[in-house]
């Protein structure tokens, strides 16, 4: 949720940057809206201090033993033209709350303008794509011969956009998850196995409700959804909590599964595992200080990148310009993996500063020492990585004219020391 103050006092400036990301706005409700606000919170303010003063006059009439009626009627009056502004305040702020809700994070000045990811800026690359002397298979075909992707009985289960693998492949992906949380966890983050069902608040803390219900998946008859990505619960942690200063940074990271309705990306990589309605993922989630969250949505990115370096996977990491980002996002650095059978670079994992935002849905707090004032986090997180586009890219990229995979070596522990994934 953007500041209301700034949206009161600079609505032109909001309204410039939102432009920015191709979100054409009208402040007027705005601005209406609040300007009512402060009007009732003045007059409830005026009638509270006459009502405590014509109690006074009363109870001290009463006390000498006079009823005066009049006065008690006026108070009477005041009490309930109280009570109505106090409706409409409560209503007045559900409208405004309602309608924050539906706007967009702000850019932060360095984000590149631009309408969509054609416009999406190269910041540095990793590693080289590799000449194959055969023609490359994409990963979906390079498992169906061997025997270890099954998606025909995973839609005869599921339905489409649905994966089942076996064997070394499936070992594949579970020594990923165990791998990346290794790495990450010797690199300062603490491992957190949170629920994978949330209810609408968190969601709402996220700023995935209410503009994107249509893109989760939500339990019939429950206030519960499954959760798109681990940020939603980790972002929750702290919920309506006050941090104290000196325990920030606090770096979490989190292995979920993540399920997405993937509504309206009909026809948009439907072939193996880049989109699916249900993937695993390892997540890096950070609550930060305002002035050091910039410094972190570096470092995290850096992070998140040491596994492709680990795992000697070709990269490029790309800053998304303002039409490009998501929607609670102030910056976001896109990485993306080099894809042989696509022939390009393929997003693998999203590192994104939200400022204050979500801390302003969420009310996550932290207290400065030697301070009584409350200020809100910056959170930020990260993909580290998205296990199955790492598994495809793995396929892909090690793949060997005979059909078989070698297994990258940082793997190999994990996987009893096997070396090359064949036909079982």
């Amino acid at each position: 949720m953007i500041d209301r103050e700034l949206l009161r006092n600079n609505p032109e400036f909001v309204r410039k940057k939102l432009e920015e990301r191709g979100y054409e706005i009208d402040l007027t409700p705005f601005l209406q809206l609040d300007r009512r606000r402060r009007e009732i919170i003045k007059e409830l303010n005026d009638l509270r201090r006459e009502r405590k003063e014509r109690s006074r006059q009363y109870g001290s009439l009463k006390a000498r033993g006079i009823e005066d009626e009049g006065l008690r009627e006026e108070t009477r009056k005041l009490g309930d033209r109280i009570k109505s502004l106090e409706e409409e305040l409560r209503e007045t702020e559900g409208k405004l709350h309602e309608f924050l809700l539906t706007i967009p994070n702000i850019p932060h000045s360095s984000v590149p303008v631009g309408e969509d990811e054609r416009d999406n800026v190269e910041v540095r690359r990793w590693g080289k794509p590799g000449d194959f002397d055969f023609s490359p298979l994409p990963h979906w075909e390079l498992g169906t011969r061997l025997g270890l992707f099954d998606f025909r009985r995973a839609a005869k289960i599921a339905g489409a956009r649905f994966a089942m693998s076996y064997g070394p492949l499936a070992a594949m992906e579970r020594a990923l998850i165990a791998f990346m949380i290794d790495l990450h966890t010797s690199r300062g983050y603490r491992e957190v196995l949170p629920p994978f069902i949330a209810h609408r608040d968190s969601l709402i803390g996220t700023g995935n409700l209410p503009k994107f219900e249509q893109e989760l998946f939500k339990i019939e008859g429950r206030p519960w959804y499954l959760i798109p990505t681990a940020e939603v619960p980790l972002t929750n942690i702290y919920r309506d909590e006050i941090l104290r200063e000196e325990d920030l940074p606090i770096k979490l990271v989190s292995y979920t599964p993540c399920f997405r309705a993937e509504a309206g990306a009909a026809g948009r990589d439907t072939k193996g595992l880049i989109r699916l309605h249900q993937f695993n993922k390892v997540e890096l989630m950070i609550y930060s200080k305002p002035e050091d969250s910039y410094d972190i949505l570096e470092s995290l990115t850096r992070d998140a990148e040491e596994v492709l370096k680990r795992l000697g996977l070709p990269y490029r990491v790309v800053a998304l310009c303002t039409g490009d980002l998501g929607f609670s996002s102030a910056k976001t650095y896109d990485i993306e993996v080099w894809m042989p059978s696509y022939g390009k670079y393929v997003e693998i994992s999203s590192c994104s500063n939200f400022e204050a935002f979500q801390a302003r849905r969420a009310n996550l707090k932290f207290r400065r020492k030697n301070s009584k004032k409350t200020e809100f986090l910056h959170t930020l997180n990260g993909s580290g990585l998205a296990v199955g586009r790492t598994v495809a890219a793995i396929m892909e990229n090690y793949q060997n004219p005979d059909g078989t995979i070698t297994i990258p070596e940082v793997l190999r522990p994990y996987m009893g020391g096997v070396e090359v994934i064949g036909r079982e």
